[in-house]
C-alpha cells in the first residue's frame, strides 16, 4: 500500500456578500491532515498564492481523535493563538472526532472582522470549507 503526502488548495466563493473569499490548503499525511485556511483576495485560478500571503501561526491547534464514543473530545492543544482568537481548538476537535484523523489546523483571518460582527459566520464558513476538503478527500 503506498502511502503519498498530498497538498491541495481550494478557493471558496463568500458565501454571504459581508464575508471574503477563503483558501484552504490541506496537507494530507498518514492518518493526519494539516489544514490553513484562510480569507483571500486572489482569484481562484491564482488560489496556490493565497497561503503564502497568510500567516500560519495566528490560530494554530492540533487536535486528536478520539477511540471512545461516549462524545468526550479527544487531546487538543493551542499551538499558537493570539488573545482575539481561539477557535482553531475547539475546531479542531470538531474535525478529528468526525474524521478520526489528527488535525492541525490553521485559522488565518483579520481582526477587523471580528469587531464588524462577523466572526461567527465567518467561522462557520471556514468550518464548513474544512469539513468541504475533508470529505472530497474521503471519497478519493
Amino acid at each position: 500500500m503506498e502511502h503519498r503526502i498530498r497538498v491541495e488548495t481550494r478557493h471558496f466563493p463568500p458565501t454571504e456578500p459581508a464575508l471574503p473569499a477563503l483558501a484552504v490548503q490541506v496537507t494530507h499525511l498518514v492518518d493526519t491532515c494539516m489544514l490553513w485556511v484562510g480569507t483571500t483576495e486572489v482569484e481562484a485560478v491564482d488560489v496556490q498564492k493565497a497561503p503564502l500571503q497568510g500567516c500560519l501561526s495566528k490560530d494554530w491547534a492540533c487536535a486528536m481523535p478520539t477511540q471512545n464514543t461516549s462524545g468526550t473530545p479527544g487531546a487538543a492543544t493551542s499551538l499558537y493563538r493570539s488573545s482575539g482568537s481561539d477557535a482553531a481548538l475547539s475546531m479542531a476537535q470538531r474535525l478529528a472526532r468526525r474524521f478520526k484523523k489528527q488535525i492541525f489546523l490553521s485559522i488565518d483571518v483579520p481582526p477587523s472582522l471580528g469587531s464588524m460582527g462577523q466572526e461567527g459566520r465567518l467561522l462557520l464558513a471556514i468550518e464548513r470549507a474544512a469539513v468541504d476538503i475533508l470529505k472530497s478527500d474521503e471519497s478519493k
